[in-house]
């Protein structure tokens, strides 16, 4: 029997085991050796009781999987962007990926949603690989540009129960589509997500943002070191950090390497390219 506060934080690193085995239906050492440094790592604030937060003792729950898992901001950097999501009505979450940008993004919607504090949600995506070759994919519109928008269904379909996300998706409660057809509408009610958004344009960029009706909420995800546009154009994710400077309801989350839930050596090429980038500067 060790002290309290590292005892609470075994018994957590123990539950995400059992959650993590249950879902992959297996669990192996860098699991492990990720939610050891994920631990570690924690914000050095004591609870009520004494304990160390790691995850559930912190109030970090977003909300619940149809199977039961509570899905929780585990980083600083993603308590950051739930914070912030609370007290602005347009947040841009900007880091490399595995930091869990659009996974917390789509916790918060659902939330949103389920609270009833929004009518519908809105996933968008800029399908730049799309639109280069969409007339050479094989089936309709929707089978072309469904591998691009995968992610956020894969997202949605660990949070919501398959019928219920099935009769979202049919009676547009849920929407989910590329970042072109938003153009000309007003989104009133929504809490919208542009995700990937290193990839939309200035133009796209400003289009979506005006798109924001009342009682709306956006969230913008992307990393801004790897754009997928032509050398010449501008990422609108980039310029955006200047335009939209000090601003009231416009707040900036920046997530880095420490925020990568994913495997640990995801962190190290991470790491790798940070510094080979630099160099080269």
């Amino acid at each position: 029997m060790g002290p309290l506060n590292e005892v609470e934080v075994i018994k957590d690193i123990i539950q995400e085991m059992i959650q993590m085995a249950k879902r992959n239906k297996s669990l192996h050492k860098s699991d492990i050796t990720t939610l050891l440094a994920l631990a570690n790592k924690s914000e050095k604030v004591e609870s009520k009781d004494g304990s160390l937060p790691f995850q559930q003792n912190t109030g970090d729950i977003i909300l619940h999987t149809h199977a039961g898992e509570a899905v929780s901001a585990k980083t600083p950097g993603q308590r950051n962007l739930v914070k912030a999501s609370e007290n602005n009505d347009i947040l841009f979450a900007i880091g490399p990926a595995g930091t869990g940008k659009t996974y917390t993004s789509v916790a918060l919607a659902v939330r949103a949603l389920k609270d009833r504090k929004v009518k519908k949600i809105i996933l968008a995506r800029p399908a730049v690989e799309a639109g280069e070759n969409l007339g050479f994919l094989p089936g309709d519109l929707k089978e072309k540009i469904d591998p691009y928008l995968r992610p956020l269904y894969d997202a949605l379909e660990e949070m919501i129960e398959f019928e219920k996300l099935d009769y979202y998706l049919s009676k547009n409660i849920i929407e989910i589509a590329p970042l072109a057809y938003m153009r000309g509408r007003t989104l009133n009610n929504a809490f919208v997500i542009l995700d990937e958004a290193q990839n939309a344009t200035n133009i796209q960029m400003k289009m979506f943002l005006t798109r924001i009706g009342f009682n709306s909420r956006a969230i913008i995800t992307g990393d801004i070191t790897q754009t997928d546009l032509p050398k010449k154009q501008e990422s609108g994710l980039i310029s955006i950090q200047t335009i939209l400077q000090n601003i009231d309801g416009i707040s900036f989350v920046y997530l880095d390497q420490r925020d990568v839930v994913r495997h640990k050596l995801v962190r190290d090429i991470i790491d790798a390219y940070e510094k080979f980038e630099n160099k080269k500067k």
